[in-house]
Formats: structure tokens, sequence, C-alpha cells
């Protein structure tokens, strides 16, 4: 599916993909020569500020693969790190100096190894005279390098002549002829099977093997999607290292330069929540609706520039699904992958194959799920990363980031695209919060109630399903006690201010939710007697309505239980929400005076 990516980005006009050879690549600085050769001055191709600095991306001839303890005799053309181009130690060690010198050793044979012709060229004969003039000890005197120097592995180029020597037309031209196989390292064992051809798994066709895959990182940590071992526990049938799955060149190439592009930092294909990486893109792109540039959108991709293009992005992928933008009687499919790092590898955490109309039905579904009733001030729908953000303590996302349960997230997509019950761990992390914070709001009662009626539908529960408002008939012990708690409580907020108007106070929600939610028996009796306190303070209209409503939540208890279930604790937190939010929307006359002042 990667290499079928690859080849449409390929033949689109309008894509930047990188051809077959060469790879884009972010390079923070360029060093400016002249056509002698002489050096001039660094320039920094980095925008933007704070967290939001990044760099240029250059298109470059593609990096060769090295590791082992000989890997520094593997330099990349015409681009690498400060210690190949300038042989820049990354530390004043003894040992990292002595690297940085074969390094820049090896930068220098891979160069001058270029045919005559190549080397001729005025660009990179000037490039050349840099380093044979020794025109490279002056760089690290410049101011820029120090910059350079803070950024592990910084990427450094040359402009000879107001351009870029990659770009160099006949450069290009010789780059692209020498597309080949990397061969083994040095360190690497020769064997009978070098150079045997085979038939490539990915696009069927008998060619040279790929012994090497390119990296493919979802972050500083990691490598490559597939990595070959070169063990004998690996080996099959004598076949070593790539030859016991053999990928041809051109397919390697393809997959690992589609899924870079797919995972590079300004993607629309791409999400980062929690631990997983996740990444998206449409088997053909419709003429009539782009679901690429929205899905990323509805899962939780949010500019803090542009807060409400998530909620945008779902509807629109609702109505495109609902009047018939989608091409959903087409078999075209939507495929997203699941990355996590896992050591120095990367984990394939959940692969989808799905047909649009399965997509939209199940983002559909999910919404539908998630539907409660609200204040006008709540946003009517709520991208998966604000779900899963407001269930774990953090005063910004990447402190909410770091307390979110591993795993968490990729589960929670994957029930979305299933239409499967969503991860037993979500039901109980909000609770967790909401008992912490004492706080239901529109988001936690919104993922209580998806979770309920899920299970509820998937395993055919006899409980009845939670309502998008206020259920009279729910006789669910749970869900009438908080009702009861909200009644109450209202009772005391307008008893209260209206002893004292100003300042804040505690109410029995603030003081006793915890309780209230697991041991009923323990606070809710102290509750009864102070609320009729609290309700002979009121108006006689408002003390009236209060009191029926009092009336007609307990008319279906007989008692208060010791202990309430985990799923009634949910349900209990969402009787507490509707009730609240049947007060602020007038759904009932339960108040006959002003109550726009002061309590609420």
């Amino acid at each position: 599916a990667l290499y079928e990516y690859y080849q449409r980005k390929a033949t689109d006009p309008e894509s930047n993909i990188a051809p077959e050879g060469w790879e884009r690549k972010e390079i923070p600085f360029l060093i400016v020569i002249d056509m002698q050769g002489k050096f001039l001055r660094i320039e920094d191709t980095r925008e933007g500020e704070g967290r939001f600095l990044h760099a240029k991306r250059f298109l470059v001839p593609r990096a060769q693969g090295r590791s082992g303890p000989k890997g520094y005799k593997i330099a990349n053309l015409l681009w690498d790190h400060y210690g190949y181009v300038l042989g820049a130690p990354r530390s004043k060690a003894d040992k990292d100096s002595e690297l940085a010198k074969k390094q820049l050793d090896s930068f220098i044979k891979r160069l001058t190894a270029l045919p005559a012709e190549v080397r001729n060229v005025p660009a990179i004969n000037a490039v050349c005279e840099f380093y044979m003039s020794e025109e490279y000890k002056k760089v690290p005197s410049a101011r820029e390098f120090q910059d350079c120097l803070k950024i592990a592995g910084c990427a450094l180029t040359f402009v000879v002549d107001g351009q870029l020597v990659v770009d160099e037309p006949s450069f290009k031209k010789y780059v692209s002829s020498t597309i080949a196989p990397d061969p083994p390292s040095e360190d690497e064992e020769s064997d009978d099977v070098v150079g045997m051809d085979a038939v490539c798994l990915v696009t069927g066709v008998r060619g040279p093997v790929s012994r090497k895959h390119a990296r493919t990182p979802i972050n500083k940590d990691t490598k490559s999607l597939v990595a070959i071992q070169r063990n004998s526990g690996y080996d099959s049938y004598y076949k070593k290292q790539a030859f016991n799955c053999p990928v041809s060149p051109a397919a390697e190439f393809a997959y690992t330069t589609g899924l870079n592009a797919l995972l590079a930092k300004n993607s629309v294909n791409k999400l980062s929540i929690g631990d997983t990486t996740t990444v998206f893109w449409q088997e053909r792109q419709d003429a009539k609706y782009n679901l690429e540039s929205n899905v990323g959108w509805v899962f939780g991709l949010l500019p803090e520039d542009d807060p409400d293009r998530g909620v945008q992005a779902v509807k629109s992928v609702l109505q495109a699904f609902r009047s018939g933008k989608l091409p959903l009687e087409e078999n075209s499919r939507f495929y997203i992958l699941g990355l996590s790092p896992n050591s120095a590898r990367i984990s394939v955490r959940y692969w989808k194959c799905i047909r649009l109309k399965e997509l939209a039905e199940s983002i559909v579904r999910h919404f539908d799920d998630l539907e409660i009733a609200h204040d006008h001030k709540d946003k009517e729908y709520r991208t998966l990363k604000i779900l899963l953000y407001s269930i774990v303590f953090g005063k910004n996302d990447d402190a909410k980031k770091k307390n979110l349960p591993p795993y968490l997230a990729g589960k929670v997509v994957e029930s979305v695209l299933d239409g499967t019950p969503y991860p037993a761990t979500l039901l109980p992390q909000c609770i967790r919060r909401i008992r912490a914070e004492r706080h239901v709001t529109h988001i936690r009662a919104a993922i209580l109630k998806a979770c309920l009626n899920r299970r509820a539908r998937f395993y055919k529960s006899k409980e009845k399903e939670v309502n998008v408002s206020l259920d009279k008939s729910n006789m669910n012990i749970g869900y009438r006690l908080g009702r009861l708690l909200c009644v109450l409580e209202r009772a005391q907020r307008y008893a209260i201010w209206k002893e004292s108007p100003f300042g804040d106070h505690v109410t029995i929600t603030d003081r006793s939710y915890g309780s209230a939610s697991t041991s009923p028996i323990t606070v809710f009796s102290g509750f009864m007697r102070n609320g009729r306190h609290h309700l002979s303070k009121l108006s006689p209209g408002m003390r009236t309505n209060l009191e029926k409503e009092i009336g007609e939540i307990m008319d279906g208890i007989t008692d208060f239980p010791s202990h309430l279930a985990l799923e009634d604790q949910a349900r209990f937190a969402i009787g507490y929400y509707h009730q609240r939010q049947s007060f602020f929307t007038g759904n009932d006359s339960v108040d006959t005076e002003d109550t726009s002042k002061g309590a609420e």
C-alpha cells in the first residue's frame, strides 16, 4: 500500500515527493562558497519561533544506510552532518574527535571519487577546491556555527554562486543514473548469495535485492519500519539477511519514501496522540472530496492558530457522507497505520485497510455515540485528541501527553474504526478524573455515555442505553442518585446565595462528590436533612418545584446503596450532568424566578 501511495504521488504534478534516488531532508544551515571554493558565510534556513522553529527541506541525494563500528566509512554525497562535512566532533571527547576526522576523510573520498566529467562541473569543482585548500577549517569560526552544533546531527550542504550544488542539472542526472542497491558494508559477512536475483515480495518482479531498508523514524530514538537481522536464528535455507524477505531497491525506495512523506513534520496525513503515531492515506484520490485532508483533523490535528478546524472537519466528513459526496459505492480503500516506538525499533500498533463507506460509517457512529446535551458555549463535536486530554491531569498539552496511559490512544482509534467497545481503561480513567476535579464536563459525560452504550450494544446487555438528554424514565440507581445530588446542590446554592450573594461557596458536590458516587449511604442521608433546611429558605415557587423534582427522583429509590459498581458510577456522573443541563436549558420548569444571577 505504501508502494502504491508513492507511485500515485510520483505522478501527481502538485506533489513534492522525492524522485527515486533522492530524499527531502531538513537542512538547517547552508555553507556559502564562491566559484573558487572560498568560504563566505553560513546561511540559516530555519523559520518560525520557539517550538514552531523548523528548517527548510531540500531535495538531496538519498542517504545510504550505515551502522556498525565501520559506519563512518559511508558518507552521503555533497551533504551530511557536521562530522562528515567539516570534521567537527559532537563533543570534546578524544574518541569523538577521532571519529569526526574519519568521517571527514570518508566525505572527501566520496567527493573525489566522482567521475571526472562530474567533478569538472564548476559548482562541484568549487566544493572540491573548498576541501583541497582547507577552507573548511574557517567554518567553525562563523557565529552561526555554534547554533549548528546545538542541533544533534545537524545537516549541511553547499551553495555556490547563489545555487544549491545538489540542484546542478548535470549532478542530478549523474545521481539518477547510479541508482543501485546499497552494497554490503565491510563489517558484513560475505556470502554466496550476494548479487543473487530474487522475486520482490512487493512488486512480484525478479531482480536485485535491497540488503538494507532506509530509516523511517517516528521519533529521534527509532530507526526503520523494517529492520533485518543477520543472526543465524533469522536465516532460512541459507538465505542470509535480506534474501529471506526479498524486496527490490525500487520497492524499498518507494515504500520508505512514501512513509517518510506521510511522517513529515507538516504532513496532514499524520497525527500523534500519546505514544502512538498514526498515518493514513487513500488508495485513490477522489476529485469530488478529499478525505485525506480531513480525517487527521477529525482525530486531533489542532494548530493553535485555528482551533475550530477540527469541528469544521468533522462537520465536513459527516455532511459528505450524508450528501453522497464520498464515492461510497466504489471499492476504493482507506489505509490507517498506527506506529509506536519500541527500543530503537518501530512497532506496528494497528493496520487497517477499510473501504471508504466503512470508514465514514465508523466516524458517524463514533460521533453519534458521543452526542449528548450541551450548553451553547460547548462545541458540538470534539476531536479525539481533546477527548483523551480531558481525562488526564496536566496544565498544558505536553504535560497531558506524558500523563496519558500507554496504548490508550491507539486502542481508542481501533475502537472507532472497528465499531467495537472503547478500551476498558477509558471509562475508569474518566471517572477518576471527574472524582479528582469534582467536575462533570460536557466532554467527560459524552465519553461515559459512549463507553456505556457501545458496551451494552456490543454485548447485547438488557441495561437501557443512556439518552442524549435527561431521561426521567431511567430507573438506574446510579443515574437517579446523580440527578438527586444535582437538585440538592441547586437548592443549597440558592439558599447560600440568598444569604450571602458575594464570595465563593463550597457545595456538597465540591466537598463530597467522591463519596456520593461510590458509597451513597455514607452521605445522602445527611444531604437530605440539609436539603430540607436549604429548601425552607427559598421562595415558595422555587421550593415547590424543587420538592417535586426530589419527590419524582426518590420515587425510584427505596434505599441508598452502600456501594455503586463502576458502570453505575458512570451513570451517576451522567445523571448529574443531564439534570444540570436541564436546569441550564430550561427544559424543566423548576424555577419560577430569574436564575440568571449569582448561583449559576
